[in-house]
């Protein structure tokens, strides 16, 4: 049921809506006259002794407000209740803001940020959210003096904080997307249009989340808007139905309209930016024994594909597989939106150049391209004449799986991701996406260059077990890793499960082949555990 909301006037009150200064924050019962008051009457907001040079904390009088707590909000914090340690995330967070309030506000905020900017452009992006910080408190402490010299209620000290981080959040932030973006349980995002919102935790249950906008067209506004300030400009418009970007934070976003009934959007958040196969094996995604071949395989500089359905974790597993990487190793990184951040990770990546593909727009030219289009393999192309010692390729889609082959004659060790349901549905696929490079391309070349330039698919499984009607539990793990090389077969390539699938779990020793034995044990790997673990689940001779 929904709350009364106390941000709204008595909707018999006769006031100019169209005025964004007329929409009183404070609401009192016109019914009910309130006794006289003693003495004077003060407001219930103070910006604290620094103000007017910079914003305090907006906090009722009589609260006792730790200087550390303001000085949170001005240099950095998202909001007060984020500097106070508690800032509400997830569906309930801002629970009965009116949000025709907030958008009254965000655009009296935004007009005075760009006016008080006017021509400086020197002003970082730090800067520009501390100015903003100090104009949101302005307009809030504004209308409390004007509330409370009419005699009106005031909000609670939540309230003031809800309003002041939702004004902050559509300014500067995802607006009403923010504090489910920032829910640390929230792994997927679904938007179906403005009113049906579906969050997917991680741990596969499903939850119906709030409306993220008043209608679809306000959805599509805010959308288009978010697409246009991103750093390479991406357009999303009636003839641009589709965007594909990475959000502040490190989530990706993914949206299309135009082309489907109502907008639809995911939203996928990466909660594991910072890890090591040592930490993957310990949530289950594998065993030590597959972590030791897999770091042994990095150091040897084994090309190496990791396959799966989306969701699946082949993101989080590349950035585990790259840990093992020396840490003075030259990287270049190519991805369609930034998601491996290794460039960020310089504790353990100190040569990082992270390559971003970027869509064109406008017409179509003579090449068949829109204008300004940067494609992953003009990408891979340029990166010839960087002297990388490897090349990560955030997922492989097409054409660009040439460029790619064609930089590890040069460098080895190269770390791929593509979507495939097993290790050799992998491996098809990624011969159909050298084909589609054009006619020139034989199946039989398509073939001979992948086999002859990948040593491992590594397929990552994802298991979604029914719990209740509103979700599951969601299980990730390495179900098989699969070596390749050139064959005489039909097929044009020859495999062999290296660890093979059991049931439920991580893939278990099966045979390892004499080349890759020996590259492995060229890197101090023990192959005595393997073969215990062959021999303990029934497996091949070796």
């Amino acid at each position: 049921m929904s709350q009364p909301n106390p941000f709204l006037n008595d909707p018999d009150e006769d006031d100019d809506r169209s005025d964004p200064t007329s929409l009183p924050l404070f609401a009192e019962d016109a019914d009910q006259p309130r006794p006289p008051r003693q003495g004077r009457v003060r407001s219930n907001f103070s910006l604290g002794e620094n103000a007017p040079r910079r914003p305090g904390h907006i906090h009722a009088v009589g609260r006792d407000v730790p200087d550390d707590e303001v000085a949170g909000w001005v240099s950095g914090g998202s909001s007060p209740s984020a500097a106070s340690g508690h800032r509400k995330t997830g569906a309930t967070a801002h629970e009965g803001i009116d949000w025709g309030l907030v958008a009254a506000f965000r655009s009296q905020a935004s007009d005075q940020l760009s006016a008080a900017i006017g021509e400086d452009r020197s002003l970082d992006q730090q800067a520009q959210q501390e100015l903003g910080r100090a104009i949101i408190v302005e307009l809030l402490e504004s209308e409390a003096a004007e509330a409370v010299s009419a005699g009106r209620e005031s909000w609670s000290l939540s309230q003031q904080e809800d309003m002041a981080e939702a004004i902050f959040n559509a300014v500067f932030g995802l607006g009403r997307f923010q504090p489910l973006v920032d829910d640390e349980t929230v792994e997927n995002i679904e938007v179906y249009g403005n009113d049906n919102v579906l969050l997917e935790h991680s741990d596969g249950t499903i939850q119906q989340g709030p409306n993220v906008a008043e209608d679809d067209d306000e959805l599509l506004e805010f959308i288009s808007f978010l697409g246009s300030k991103s750093g390479s400009g991406r357009p999303f418009s009636e003839a641009q139905p589709r965007l594909h970007m990475r959000l502040e934070g490190g989530a990706r976003l993914a949206a299309t309209a135009w082309v489907t009934p109502r907008p639809s959007i995911v939203i996928r958040r990466h909660r594991l930016r910072d890890t090591n196969l040592e930490q993957l094996a310990d949530t289950g995604m594998l065993t030590p024994l597959i972590a030791d071949f897999l770091e042994a395989a990095v150091r040897a500089r084994l090309n190496i594909v990791v396959a799966g359905a989306q969701g699946a974790g082949k993101t989080t597993l590349v950035r585990g597989l790259c840990a093992a990487i020396d840490p003075w190793e030259k990287i270049g990184t190519f991805e369609t939106e930034y998601e491996l951040f290794l460039n960020e990770l310089s504790h353990k990546h100190k040569r990082v150049i992270a390559w971003e593909s970027r869509p064109g727009s406008g017409e179509v030219g003579m090449n068949g391209r829109q204008a300004g289009e940067i494609t992953l393999d003009d990408l891979l192309i340029d990166s010839f004449r960087f002297i990388l010692s490897r090349t990560i390729v955030g997922e492989v889609r097409g054409r660009e799986i040439l460029s790619m082959i064609k930089a590890m004659q040069s460098t080895s060790g190269s770390i791929s991701t593509t979507h495939a349901a097993n290790a050799k549905a992998a491996i098809r696929k990624l011969i159909t996406c050298a084909m589609e490079a054009g006619n020139h391309i034989s199946e039989g070349y398509a073939t001979s260059a992948v086999a002859g330039h990948i040593d491992l698919i590594v397929q990552v499984n994802l298991e979604t077990t029914p719990v209740t009607e509103t979700g599951g539990r969601r299980k990730r793990w390495i179900s098989e890793i699969v070596s390749v090389e050139p064959g005489e077969q039909a097929t044009g390539y020859a495999t062999q499960q290296v660890f093979r699938p059991v049931q439920g779990g991580p893939a278990v020793a099966s045979v390892m082949p004499e080349h890759i034995r020996t590259a492995l044990e060229a890197q101090g790997f023990d192959t005595r555990p393997f073969e215990a673990e062959r021999r303990s689940h029934g497996g091949p001779a070796a």
